[in-house]
């Protein structure tokens, strides 16, 4: 099941090649330097359409998630909201055994190789070692 909503064409290849070298791209606004999800095509705050691409650091926060199970109960797929660190919320594929998944959770971007032979984004439970300083967990206190 494929939980991202970004297909390659035209305006999403730049997405694709960031990947593609490990990297995730998210857009931004050439009038405002808003950034965004890859799938907009306007920006969000000025409605400006010219909108570029910038490399993110791959870490965020666990917002939501979702659950996908077949007839036989067996999980199929857990999808989640992860709100990136630099602002913008993703729609994403969660490798983690949902069971440990909590909202505030730190998240860290990997990449894997869909049946297309694309690489597509999927985020895991970040450790507290890969954690950038500006992440929102205070270490001090071992908590979010």
């Amino acid at each position: 099941m494929q939980v991202s909503t970004i297909v390659r064409d035209d305006s999403s290849a730049p997405f694709f090649d960031a990947l593609g070298r490990a990297d995730l791209a998210v857009r931004q606004c050439a009038e405002c330097g808003k950034l965004a999800a890859p799938q907009v095509r306007a920006c969000p705050i000025c409605a400006a359409p010219s909108l570029g691409w910038k490399a993110v650091s791959g870490f965020g926060t666990l917002i939501s998630w979702t659950v996908l199970r077949d007839r036989a109960g067996a999980i199929t797929a857990v999808g989640g909201i992860v709100e990136l660190v630099e602002g913008p919320w993703l729609r994403v594929r969660l490798a983690a055994d949902p069971a440990g998944l909590s909202a505030g959770l730190p998240m860290k971007v990997e990449f894997e190789r869909r049946d297309c032979g694309e690489l597509s984004p999927a985020f895991r439970q970040a450790e507290l070692a890969e954690l950038p300083e500006h992440h929102c967990f205070n270490r001090s206190q071992g908590a979010y």
